[in-house]
């Protein structure tokens, strides 16, 4: 599945909300997510509107790698 090129930050937060994740704190321009189920992962993304397709892909790994998964099955999941 292609990375959507149109994501915004308030997008990205609320999806990965749906996966445990929730904002511990911001600071400036940027947001620090946090999951403590399956181990504390932290995951900060800027609150940009669109993301950039880099800085999403980067956070997209992140967040698959801590999971366990492709890119292409968090992908799966976070858009249906």
């Amino acid at each position: 599945m292609r990375i959507p090129r149109d994501l915004s930050s308030a997008d990205l937060v609320k999806r990965l909300g749906k996966l445990g994740y929730a904002i511990s704190r911001q600071t400036g321009s940027h947001l620090r997510l946090t999951r403590n189920e399956g181990g504390e992962h932290h995951v900060t993304i800027p609150n940009h509107d669109p993301l950039r397709i880099d800085t999403l892909a980067a956070i997209l790994d992140s967040v698959a790698k801590h999971r366990g998964v492709s890119r292409d099955e968090l992908l799966e999941l976070l858009l249906g």
